[in-house]
């Protein structure tokens, strides 16, 4: 019987004690006398123990200090209000929550999908932007116009889209050289070559 209401107990603790009273002795004494263990022990369960009891403040006193173990109701909405703020936050800036780890988004299959997202709907639009304008700056003193774009081969993220893309240009047999150059964004050759 003392088995069953120990299991009870622990359940109605959510199966974890919600803190711990931790002595620190003023005059040096690392523990409680047995007189002072079982004042404590005594007080407890007849001022904090049961539903009766939920949420009653406790006076700590002597050097006894109260250490949280888990989460307070209000510790977890200010966690989620931290988490939904950090969502809203990187989605105004078009990265994938997923990538900065935040739990319970999967918008994504995998995270090497949300990468790609990142880069083809982010990081290369903006890039090519700026891009396009360093190259208009730069053909006032070139003389002539200038292009500048990102070297997609040399993205990490898009390896996989660029290597199935190579292989499908390159067996293209219709296809003229300068035409499968032009399709993987490579320069065109000169004449003659």
């Amino acid at each position: 019987a003392s088995a069953s209401a120990w299991s009870k107990a622990l359940l109605d603790n959510a199966a974890r004690p919600s803190g711990a009273i931790v002595y620190k002795g003023v005059d040096g004494q690392s523990s409680l006398s047995s007189d002072q263990y079982e004042r404590l022990v005594g007080e407890m369960e007849a001022h904090h123990q049961g539903a009766r009891n939920a949420g009653r403040p406790m006076l700590l006193e002597g050097g006894l200090d109260w250490k949280p173990m888990g989460f307070s109701p209000s510790d977890m909405e200010f966690q989620k209000t931290k988490e939904a703020a950090a969502r809203e936050i990187a989605i105004a800036f078009g990265i994938p929550p997923m990538l900065l780890g935040i739990p319970g988004d999967a918008t994504y299959a995998n995270y090497q999908e949300a990468n790609r997202a990142f880069y083809r709907l982010t990081v290369l639009p903006l890039a090519t932007k700026v891009l396009a304008d360093l190259a208009h700056w730069l053909s006032v003193f070139a003389g002539g116009e200038v292009e500048l774009r990102p070297d997609l081969d040399q993205v990490p993220a898009l390896a996989v889209e660029r290597d199935q893309q190579w292989a499908r240009v390159g067996a293209a047999e219709f296809l003229t050289v300068a035409e499968k150059r032009m399709l993987l964004g490579l320069p065109k050759l000169a004449e003659g070559e």
